[in-house]
């Protein structure tokens, strides 16, 4: 049975590495119109844009988004999925799907993956990760994550997790966190009324909050690979050359 599930992909224009993220061009597109494509392609049964920007909004309704203004005073992204969410009349056990604006390259099928992950489990949340590179390991850019024996993650970190104490083979390998959220929406809409988390602030990472309260996030072993997420000019040159790049 196809699952039903929304994407909301939130946009800022304000970025403190890459000024105008969504609207920097990759192969004559911003980059946004990509992550729209995916999104749209993965099957989901709304894909929506949020923004409260009037430039990204304008771009967006030019290659024919669904795009939805929110507030200028959200403090992260998932509180801009909130409100879009609730300005679209999403039902509360509505699964959205919060899919950051910097995944280009990501495939549609992990989208479809963590929403069918939630709707199959007593999860609250449920996320994807896969197996570090050993460039990623210790760039802090790169989030990993480490799990307990059913998939849900005991903590997430920018430095390398578990940290290997003595020079012998590691027992579990590093996993790289992807940023992509699935969950119901009245859980998103009490997600967003929890207070920052000391953890959440020294490591810049909100999905701490949930974890610091107890709520439990499934974190499922991707099943296609994620693709470059653009952070800094260095990725985004990455992506512009894949690109270019024959594909079949």
């Amino acid at each position: 049975m196809k699952q039903n599930f929304w994407v909301i992909i939130p946009a800022r224009h304000a970025s403190s590495r890459l000024p105008a993220k969504p609207l920097l061009l990759i192969n004559g597109q911003p980059m946004m119109q990509h992550v729209y494509q995916k999104a749209q392609a993965s099957g989901a049964t709304r894909v929506l844009i949020a923004t409260d920007d009037v430039r990204i909004q304008q771009a967006a309704q030019a290659f024919g988004a669904d795009v939805l203004m929110t507030a200028s005073s959200h403090l992260s992204g998932t509180d801009r999925v909130a409100e879009a969410a609730r300005l679209a009349g999403a039902s509360s056990e509505q699964i959205i799907v919060n899919l950051q604006v910097d995944e280009p390259l990501i495939a549609p099928a992990l989208l479809q993956q963590v929403a069918s992950a939630l709707a199959e489990s007593n999860a609250l949340m449920t996320t994807v990760s896969e197996v570090a590179d050993d460039v990623q390991l210790n760039d802090a850019h790169v989030v990993k994550v480490v799990c307990d024996n059913q998939g849900f993650a005991l903590y997430f970190s920018r430095a390398a997790i578990p940290f290997l104490r003595d020079a012998k083979p590691r027992q579990t390998p590093v996993m790289r966190h992807i940023g992509l959220y699935a969950y119901r929406n009245h859980y998103l809409q009490r997600f967003i009324s929890y207070p920052q988390a000391p953890i959440e602030q020294d490591e810049a990472l909100e999905q701490l909050r949930a974890l610091t309260q107890g709520d439990k996030i499934l974190v499922v072993t991707a099943c296609a690979k994620a693709g470059i997420g653009v952070d800094t000019a260095a990725d985004l040159a990455k992506v512009r050359h894949y690109f270019e790049q024959p594909h079949d």
